[in-house]
């Protein structure tokens, strides 16, 4: 036995210094030092030897064992360099060749607009009110005087959760969460996604951005509204644009208006895009109803105010010269990389 494991370490030797790969190197431990190994099955004979024999035995096995493990470590230290060398000479990398410049990114189109919208009205004193997206029927039908029977609560109109709750179809109710808890004076912009169930063409889409305004103090009139939304259609398209108010119905406000502005194409002489009139629908607005304001608990014999509610889509399209919806939310890099 004593020769076996002295001619083992001696083939072992003269092998190892043979390897040239780590795959090699592992091939090797198992085929010396693995469990059905050459060394193993020699060990496993120590059972026959006599009681003289089997430490001296013992003690030359541990010691080749211990010679093999060193001389593989050597060795693997060898191949890992060697390995490591042939790589960087692989991989020699040209200093002098020019980088690829980092494509940064840009704020969305609705984005950009919708950060100036605001920027107008936080510096005509207004902030800024956040609601939540799913709502309840009062608040967004209810509390702005929206009875059970009106057209606009129609499941063809509406994406209804339950009887009791739909996803907002305005930003609307984000004025009566406002007046509940804030007395006057008031003023706020309350931009956000709201829902519709519209079929999707070049105009509409069932999802889309609103951006709701509400002012409550003593002594506001219609003219604080016609003031205030020429003022910001104008910071937004121009001075020169013109602005029309138009009689019209809403069932939250009294009077009513739409309000629009010439046409950005034509500047009013009539168009494709306008359609020939000259115009552009931009926004619906008017005063509080007396009834909203008493339902959110404010007198509307002291208090009165104006509401105004704009498609951000609407006046990106007018603004940029988009004429289809549908491009927002493409997400064609080729589309949105103009802005």
């Amino acid at each position: 036995m004593k020769e076996q494991l002295l001619a083992i370490r001696e083939r072992a030797a003269q092998e190892l210094s043979s390897l040239s790969s780590l795959q090699t190197l592992e091939e090797f431990r198992i085929r010396f030092l693995g469990k059905k190994g050459e060394l193993t099955a020699v060990l496993r004979g120590m059972g026959g030897l006599s009681a003289e024999e089997r430490p001296v035995i013992g003690a030359l096995a541990n010691e080749v064992r211990t010679f093999l493990e060193g001389a593989m470590e050597e060795k693997k230290a060898v191949l890992l360099a060697a390995e490591r060398d042939a790589k960087l000479a692989n991989e020699v990398v040209d200093v002098t060749m020019a980088g690829r410049k980092p494509q940064l990114g840009k704020l969305h189109p609705l984005t950009q607009v919708l950060n100036e919208v605001k920027d107008i009205f936080l510096g005509m004193g207004f902030s800024i009110a956040e609601g939540p997206d799913v709502e309840l029927d009062y608040y967004n039908f209810e509390a702005l005087n929206i009875p059970k029977n009106h057209p606009a609560r129609d499941t063809q109109d509406t994406f209804y959760v339950n009887d009791n709750v739909v996803l907002r179809t305005q930003t609307s109710p984000m004025q009566v969460r406002t007046m509940e808890k804030q007395k006057p004076p008031i003023r706020i912009i309350a931009p956000g996604m709201v829902y519709r169930s519209d079929a999707v063409d070049a105009t509409h889409s069932p999802v889309f951005h609103q951006i709701e305004g509400l002012v409550v103090d003593k002594g506001v009139t219609m003219g604080d509204l016609k003031g205030t939304l020429e003022t910001f259609i104008r910071q937004l398209y121009g001075e020169d644009v013109a602005v029309r108010f138009r009689p019209h119905h809403f069932p939250f406000t009294e009077p009513s208006a739409e309000v629009d502005a010439s046409c950005f194409a034509c500047g009013g002489k009539g168009c494709r895009i306008c359609k020939g009139e000259g115009w552009i629908e931009i926004l619906g607005a008017g005063m509080v109803h007396p009834k909203v304001l008493s339902r959110c608990g404010i007198d509307p014999e002291v208090y009165s105010g104006f509401a105004f509610g704009v498609g951000l889509e609407r006046i990106v399209m007018r603004r940029m010269g988009i004429s289809d919806i549908r491009l927002f939310y493409d997400n064609d890099m080729r589309f949105l990389s103009q802005f």
